[in-house]
């Protein structure tokens, strides 16, 4: 019974192929405009933050009350990494980090079981305790972020923060009812006030206590029912008002001082305004602003979202009232839109070059051939791709332009089989029939391969193998897709377009390849194999020198991304004020004012940004630190921008602060590059070790801006209670600490109700007694007795206190950490710095852990090796199902690491770095050498099975494939070349070119030189049988006998 022939089906059934084609082009059209759009693809963060308050405590209060038994509670969670705690007055803040191996479908539940385990310690933490809270959103992404703010002159006041916050709701309102539009929050609200501030000294004169004055505002607005009046048939409720509704009726409130009633505003100056200091606050080009993120719902076409959101931000500009502008300051989707538009220039001029590849080559009617074969397997990928819900961002973009280099080596390799049939003066419907015989399932195990050498970051437990795995489904997908096309329609599109055979055409198959080029070719290759001990031998020495040059190329983590963007962070001294940050920020805000590379910035006080990239790890709340967003015109006005701003910090134009000037990253976060981190039990030994590691690491070269991420100690003022008198007083330490903290921060007496919000009324002393130290000892204390000088009870005694500190699973550890200089990668200064660290000498207890990009990378590489031995085993079994032969499977597996010859070539020629996404270039490229291996390996058995002596079989074979090879390699390696220019996939194009070039060249010299030399002690005639399927079976009865010159001293 004659065997099923697919390409001889098509052929055969002309009408039905046609319409299916015209129905892949229609539906591929449709899917592709349906797709989803996004900047980068999604991956899950593996973070939670839980943060408390207890106001009033210090650091080392919070960390011994507050952290320490949330991180015991938390320690046993599932697929925990590690706790990360940062403590600083009155605040606790700790980051839960799952392992990079979670699963990504239990990452809900585990945060499920995060907050379970928190309220079931609720019960056990301080009274007073705000929390513990869980933010699990710490990953959404606000592609779109607008600024609002007023247009007032230079110092004329213009919309205070609750006007922009009126706005900033109504803008909100209208935008998340926008199709696509999923979250749209506010940011930079600064909570209104109402300030009732007082003398202390006059209150204690009139005998009044600040509870006092706290107790009848209360009573005053308290909020009771009045009852329900029943009647027969309704019940009518009963209302009574009288509660506090602004700073008018909080002036009349009655308190009693010295037996009679007095007006609250006899007593205190009432003044409205905002928290202060605010907790976090915003400015927009210098001025007071508020900032609306929006992100949008997964599987969105973000430059369709991004149109609708402009066109609704225009509509939204022209009924602003006047004194307002509202400006984009993050626009994804134009981003969006660029990586789109660069994706399809790159995916012509890379279409090109394949075309004129085939055109030259194989002539013009095999070059449409060719040329029809691109789109109709990009109709199946875009198909699939919709049904999957994989939108086009980074990696799949890059995947299909990286495909498309490998998407048309089958067609070639069956359009050229069908060329050469046809030469030979076969009839086309022959020749379509022959290419499926002669080479399918040679292509598809070489397709599956090649699969298969991206598979270890498609399966890869690890955020990396998350963010870049959709390069192995892309271009998995498209390579099956290619060998579908290439084995039912291309045999249907050859018999429509390609020539008859001429009348005169020989038929002689020898002759075709009897061209002088092809005799060079052969005399080359029966010189490789009569000399192949020093063809393998130099090979070998090749791939040695290979793996030597790799030390000296520069290793990196995840490039910089191309976005015009620039991050200014601006970290003081710890314990610096809010008031104090906001006056140095203002000082480089005037540094970017005067740069005409600047488009705009925003400033982000007390805390970071929201994620408006994914890549982008938002800084905890810290009132001695800030952020500055700006975007610049072009990416090399960013440059000329950065440069600047890192002369300006250099000059320490701003002594106050640190400056750090940033690209966005692309990849996993890492921040600084470079980090060490010094961990023990005991802090002040850790911070002397810290110093001694800060110390080597300024010595590294490459290294710049070596700092520590905390450890300075902050001033404080520590009053020493005479226990006697005050107990003889009759006062508590916990009634003076509150006494105090209502003088000197406020106390919040209540809150108004202001429609939806809520107005904090705050009583603190006036600014001459609250912000003067010296007036500390004067302040009063109401006792039983009378009011009594603090100075009576108390010794003010200054001392400095840990404003911040840091631990790791409950062990402190500092980070010391530095940025690089331009032109040098972080592994290879962290590299380099490690021998010197090794020479610190530490005290028991401290140990130094490597964090940033190494640390990243080591994690990102290591998901990818565990799954190394998957990825051989799946080769080794395609290559045994078409093989059916372990010799010729080791022979094909020989030629695997050839690529690294040529792509460590490449990559110092072009002094590109290899990163990450090299890795997987290189990685990919053992398949795609193979898959040349297989069909030529396959084609010395066919023919050997014919008759040909093995010598003729070798020699003859690889001079029969070289065309393909050849056409296949120099397709794939030109297609790349649009890709070197990006600044995420160039690394990987360079290393692929490089290596495909190189490993073709060796291929067809190596391989057949390997073959011969591994088959010398095959059995020849007159041998003894060797088993079925043994290695016998690559033998005829034409053997090389003693007068093959290619085998001489045998017989």
């Amino acid at each position: 019974m004659e065997r099923f022939n697919l390409s001889a089906w098509a052929v055969a059934h002309r009408a039905l192929v046609g319409f299916l084609i015209v129905l892949l082009f229609a539906a591929g059209a449709r899917s592709y405009t349906k797709l989803g759009r996004a900047e980068d693809p999604s991956f899950t963060v593996k973070l939670a933050v839980v943060t408390a308050q207890w106001p009033g405590a210090t650091a080392q209060e919070m960390q011994e009350q507050v952290a320490e038994r949330i991180e015991r509670k938390l320690q046993d969670l599932a697929w925990l990494d590690h706790l990360d705690t940062f403590v600083r007055p009155g605040v606790s803040a700790t980051l839960v980090s799952f392992r990079d191996n979670t699963p990504p479908a239990q990452v809900p539940d585990l945060f499920y079981q995060t907050r379970k385990k928190l309220e079931d310690l609720r019960p056990s933490l301080p009274a007073g305790l705000r929390g513990p809270f869980v933010n699990d959103e710490y990953a959404d992404v606000y592609g779109a972020v607008f600024a609002l703010f007023g247009t007032e002159a230079e110092g004329t006041a213009g919309p205070d923060n609750t006007e922009l916050i009126r706005q900033a709701e109504s803008i909100r309102d209208r935008l998340r009812r926008l199709p696509g539009a999923e979250k749209v929050t506010i940011l930079g609200e600064i909570q209104r006030t109402l300030f009732v501030e007082f003398s202390h000294a006059r209150l204690a004169t009139l005998g009044v206590t600040v509870g006092d004055v706290a107790d009848a505002i209360a009573r005053q607005n308290g909020l009771a029912p009045a009852g329900l009046v029943e009647t027969g048939t309704t019940r009518i409720p009963v209302r009574v008002d009288g509660a506090v509704d602004g700073a008018t009726a909080l002036a009349a409130v009655p308190v009693a001082a010295g037996g009679r009633s007095v007006r609250l505003s006899d007593l205190a100056t009432i003044t409205p305004g905002h928290a202060d200091p605010p907790d976090f606050s915003v400015r927009h080009n210098g001025r007071p602003a508020v900032v609306i993120a929006v992100s949008s719902q997964k599987g969105t076409d973000g430059q369709v979202f991004g149109a609708t959101l402009r066109a609704e931000a225009d509509r939204i500009r022209a009924g602003l009232p006047l004194g307002f502008a509202l400006q984009q300051a993050a626009d994804q989707p134009a981003v969006i839109a660029e990586a789109v538009g660069e994706f399809l220039l790159k995916f012509v001029a890379a279409l090109g070059v394949v075309l004129v590849v085939s055109f030259l080559s194989l002539g013009w009617r095999s070059g449409i051939v060719v040329a029809l074969a691109v789109p109709l397997t990009l109709s199946i990928v875009f198909i699939v791709m919709d049904e999957l819900g994989i939108e086009l961002q980074r990696i799949s973009l890059g995947a299909l332009i990286l495909s498309l280099g490998l998407l048309v080596d089958d067609a070639i390799i069956s359009i050229e089989t069908m060329v050469v049939k046809l030469e030979e003066g076969w009839d086309r419907v022959r020749a379509a029939s022959f290419a499926w015989t002669s080479t399918a399932f040679p292509m598809l195990t070489g397709t599956l391969v090649t699969a298969a050498g991206f598979l270890p970051v498609g399966i890869a437990q690890s955020t990396t193998g998350e963010y870049a795995g959709g390069i192995f489904w892309v271009v998995g997908l498209a390579l099956l897709a290619s060998w579908v096309v290439a084995v039912l329609f291309t045999p249907f599109l050859g018999v429509l377009l390609l020539p008859s055979p001429r009348p005169g055409a020989h038929h002689d198959h020898a002759a075709l390849y009897d061209t002088r080029a092809y005799r060079l070719l052969r005399r080359a290759v029966r010189l490789a194999v009569r000399h192949r001990g020093w063809m393998v031998t130099g090979t070998v020495l090749l791939l040695l020198v290979a793996g030597g040059g790799m030390s000296l190329v520069k290793k990196q983590f995840f490039p910089n991304s191309a976005r015009t963007e620039l991050l200014i962070d601006v970290k003081l001294r710890q314990g610096a004020s809010h008031a104090a940050t906001e006056a140095t920020v203002h000082q480089v805000e005037q540094a970017l004012a005067a740069d005409d590379d600047v488009l705009w910035y925003t400033s982000y006080i007390g805390a970071g940004p929201p994620r408006f990239f994914l890549a982008y790890n938002p800084a905890l709340p810290n009132d001695a630190l800030a952020t500055i967003v700006l975007t610049t015109r072009d990416p090399t006005a960013r440059e000329r921008v950065r440069a600047r701003l890192q002369a300006l910090a250099a000059r320490e134009e701003v002594p106050s602060a640190r400056l750090r000037v940033s690209r966005l990253e692309l990849g996993p976060p890492v921040g600084f590059p470079v980090q060490f981190r010094v961990v023990g039990t005991d802090l002040d030994a850790v911070r002397k070790s810290a110093d001694a590691v800060m110390a080597a690491l300024r010595a590294t070269p490459g290294t710049r801006d070596v700092q520590l991420a905390w450890g300075e100690r902050a001033p404080s003022v520590r009053l020493e209670l005479d226990q006697a008198r005050v107990r003889e007083l009759g006062l508590a330490p916990a009634e003076i600490a509150r006494a105090l903290s209502t003088l000197l921060s406020g106390l919040n007496a209540t809150q108004l109700r202001d429609g939806t919000k809520l107005v904090d009324v705050v009583l603190r002393a006036v600014p001459g007694e609250r912000l003067d130290l010296d007036h500390l000892p004067d302040f009063m204390l109401p006792t039983s007795a009378g009011p009594v000088a603090l100075s009576q009870v108390a010794r003010l005694v200054p001392t400095t206190e840990d404003p911040i500190l840091w631990r790791r699973d409950r062990e402190p550890y500092l980070t010391v950490q530095a940025d690089i200089q331009d032109g040098l990668q972080a592994p290879d200064v962290t590299a380099a710095a490690l021998p010197r660290l090794a020479a610190v000498p530490l005290p028991p207890g401290v140990r130094i852990e490597t964090g940033g990009a190494t640390e990243e990378a080591t994690k990102a590489n290591g998901a990818l090796y565990a799954v190394f031995p998957l990825m051989v085993g799946a080769m080794v079994l395609l290559l045994m199902i078409q093989l059916q032969d372990l010799r010729r499977v080791l022979l094909v597996l020989a030629t695997a690491p050839l690529g690294i010859i040529g792509a460590v070539a490449a990559l110092l020629l072009a002094d590109a770095p290899f990163g990450f996404v090299a890795l997987l270039g290189l990685i990919s490229l053992s398949g795609m050498v193979m898959r040349n291996s297989v069909i030529l390996v396959d084609q010395v058995r066919q023919d050997l099975e014919a008759g040909a002596s093995l010598a003729d079989a070798i020699v003859e074979s690889t001079v029969r494939r070289t065309r393909p090879v050849v056409l296949t390699a120099l397709a794939s390696a030109l297609a790349f070349v649009p890709l070197t220019l990006n600044v995420f996939w160039g690394p990987m194009a360079l290393a692929m070119i490089g290596g495909l070039i190189g490993a073709t060249v060796l291929t067809l010299l190596y391989l057949p030189a390997l073959t011969a030399m591994l088959v010398r002690s095959a059995p020849i005639r007159g041998a003894a049988p060797a088993p079925p399927g043994g290695f016998a079976s690559w033998t005829s009865t034409k053997g090389p006998g003693p007068l093959d010159p290619m085998f001489p001293g045998r017989g």
